[in-house]
């Protein structure tokens, strides 16, 4: 046991450090406990997912700060975080404040939990698929939403909101080939956990 735990330890190390710019508030840590609950319960109720590790995204912290979390589910600590895009349709008339669909051709992000299904090789290069399971996002497969990287999602944090996607989780190139390293490493599909 002693010999996994020091093969995790490297393994983690090698996948990158987190970026630890931001800092969840309270707000938001709270929120994000409740979450965390939320997606053991799924866990626990069915075999055939990760146990170790869940993908977490809370579209409530604004498009420039890292909101994409990778979190231990053992240890319950955040491993990784990274920006990530909401899709275009998602958009208000106020700045910040998102509204959701689940809707064909809305290019809006859908909430909910997701199944991170196989890989392939789209437009934007390796994405994977995404299986929703909730009836908030359960037309993501016809609606083609996928994790995938694109070039002007930026690495670091900024001041102001990055671009849009058509509704998928897009994020940069250097966060996602962490991503893909744990995803590809996964004996079981990985959730992914977008909530507002």
């Amino acid at each position: 046991m002693k010999i996994f735990n020091i093969i995790l330890f490297f393994a983690f190390s090698f996948i990158g450090h987190p970026n630890k710019n931001s800092e969840l508030t309270d707000l938001e840590a709270e929120r994000f406990n409740g979450q965390v609950a939320e997606v053991k319960a799924l866990i626990n109720n069915n075999s055939g997912y990760n146990t170790k590790i869940a993908f977490l995204v809370d579209m409530r912290i604004k498009s420039g700060k890292n909101r994409f979390f990778v979190y231990d589910l053992v240890n319950d600590k955040i491993l990784d975080q990274g920006l990530v895009a909401n899709g275009s349709g998602s958009e208000t008339k106020v700045r910040g404040d998102l509204k959701f669909s689940n809707e064909p051709n809305s290019r809006s992000t859908s909430l909910g939990r997701y199944a991170i299904g196989k890989p392939y090789t789209g437009m934007f290069g390796k994405s994977y698929k995404l299986l929703g399971l909730d009836e908030t996002n359960n037309n993501a497969l016809k609606r083609a939403i996928v994790l995938h990287h694109y070039s002007a999602v930026p690495e670091e944090e900024q001041d102001y909101y990055i671009s849009n996607s058509q509704g998928c989780p897009m994020v940069n190139e250097a966060f996602f080939k962490r991503l893909e390293k744990i995803i590809d490493n996964s004996r079981s599909k990985i959730i992914l956990h977008i909530y507002y």
